[in-house]
């Protein structure tokens, strides 16, 4: 039996960590099929990573990949055959499943490929140009606002 952690002491002194709240009481409710199917996650550099699913048995066509509100859902569920087969020992499973996948903000699906078995989903990071830092020079207050205030004249 899991226990139930109270999050509700982090709302009192947080503001704007609520998603972060509820990720982390999804993770720890998460009742997924103990790791299937397994994956990967790597990171290429600072802005681009790779999610490497292995999904034996699965075609293109047996696949669904989702990216809505920084949550990238990736589908499985393969067609029963018509004919059942007979196995010794079936160790491939070809169940269906569903992995969800939280993702950061600005952190974009580039691609999917399937290759030699396994699922490739590519992520870029894309900051806005707004959110970079940037370098905010020193100067009287007085100067700041004639400035601003000739930049608005003149983009008008």
């Amino acid at each position: 039996m899991r226990s139930q952690i109270d999050f509700s002491p982090l709302f009192r002194t947080s503001v704007g960590f609520d998603r972060l709240v509820n990720m982390i009481e999804t993770a720890s409710s998460n009742t997924t099929a103990a790791g299937y199917p397994p994956y990967n996650i790597e990171s290429i550099d600072e802005n681009h990573y790779r999610i490497t699913l292995a999904i034996a048995g699965f075609a293109e066509n047996d696949l669904d990949i989702t990216s809505h509100s920084n949550t990238l859902i990736v589908k499985g569920n393969k067609e029963k055959p018509e004919t059942a087969k007979s196995f010794l020992y079936q160790g491939i499973a070809e169940r269906g499943f569903e992995r969800r996948f939280q993702l950061a903000d600005h952190v974009k699906v580039q691609a999917a490929n399937l290759e030699n078995g396994l699922l490739h989903v590519d992520l870029e990071r894309e900051v806005p140009e707004e959110l970079k830092p940037r370098k905010i020079s020193i100067g009287s207050s007085k100067e700041s606002l004639l400035q601003a205030a000739e930049k608005k004249l003149i983009d008008a």
